[in-house]
């Protein structure tokens, strides 16, 4: 790996090249052991560069974006852990072409400024584009799927392709992406122009709600288990009396039965277990096997 790291480091610079670096710097969950090498991305050259020396010395590589819905172990990640901070935004008419790094609360302003509507759902997303595509993010009532026209993607052999929405083959939190390694590089978003007292209404109205909803005071990766049609995890992990039930730090939020919160010193393994543990009672009481929305690394 000291090898790997002076060869990266001919391309890129040191502050954004970490040796041994805590994910939990780098997660909302606050969790997470060292990255052997943690690297933040600003062009698709450097982006190349690091997966070419990747490829040749057959190292693992991660990619992430703003750690909003992982669950890192607590002995950390194997080789090269990249973050994309591909960050810029192009409007043209009705259309947005966003780089897989931006923001999800910040192209959502954006699109407010400009009397584009359609990303207010994403108004208080705290992920990132590429994140928001991969796992088709979505919020009241809104989803990625409503709104791209197309994503390019690097692949493994660091080719570049341009695919339609159809091809996404987009389900609930789920898209072609999820099995793949292909790393998302920019996605065009087609929205409609509206009143701007309208989109801020409504953007205000979710973020409100967020706020009185979620338990935004403590360290959360967001929903931990997928909502189906049969069921809503949150009304049954509440109604097998879950709430406030804790494993170390790891705690059944009292205000959101869906969200698992870090109370201050929470190891990947206190919400592994807390998880396990909620599994077995709601599979117990109620027959159900909870999936999770949340993607756990290392």
């Amino acid at each position: 790996m000291e090898e790997v790291y002076n060869n990266l480091k001919k391309a890129i610079p040191e502050e954004r090249l970490l040796k041994n670096e805590p994910m939990h710097k780098h997660t909302s969950f606050k969790i997470g052991g060292p990255a052997d090498i943690f690297v933040i991305l600003k062009t698709l050259e450097e982006l190349k560069h690091v997966l070419y020396i990747a490829k040749s010395n057959n190292i693992m590589v991660t990619c992430i974006g703003n750690g909003t819905n992982l669950l890192v172990r607590d002995t950390g990640i194997r080789g090269i852990v990249i973050k994309l901070d591909f960050n810029e935004i192009h409007i043209n008419g009705e259309e947005i072409e966003a780089g897989a790094g931006v923001k999800l609360p910040t192209l959502a302003q954006i699109a407010y400024k400009n009397s584009l509507s359609g990303l207010e759902f994403a108004s208080g997303i705290p992920g990132t584009v590429g994140g928001a595509v991969k796992m088709n993010a979505g919020a009241y009532g809104g989803e990625f799927k409503d709104i791209i026209i197309s994503t390019t993607y690097l692949d493994e052999e660091l080719n570049l392709h341009t695919i339609s929405n159809k091809e996404h083959k987009f389900s609930y939190r789920n898209s072609i992406f999820s099995e793949t390694n292909d790393i998302i590089i920019k996605v065009k978003l087609k929205l409609i122009k509206h009143k701007q007292e309208n989109i801020k209404e409504k953007m205000d109205e979710n973020i409100l709600f967020r706020k009185q909803k979620q338990p935004l005071e403590f360290a959360n990766a967001g929903s931990i288990f997928k909502r189906k049609n049969e069921y809503i995890p949150a009304e049954i992990i509440d109604k097998c009396g879950l709430k406030g039930y804790n494993i170390g730090d790891a705690c059944v939020s009292e205000l959101h039965a869906g969200f698992i919160v870090n109370k201050g010193k929470a190891t990947s393994e206190d919400v592994l277990k807390l998880i396990d543990h909620i599994r077995k009672v709601v599979k117990k009481q109620y027959g159900v096997d909870l999936e999770l929305e949340i993607k756990i690394l290392g």
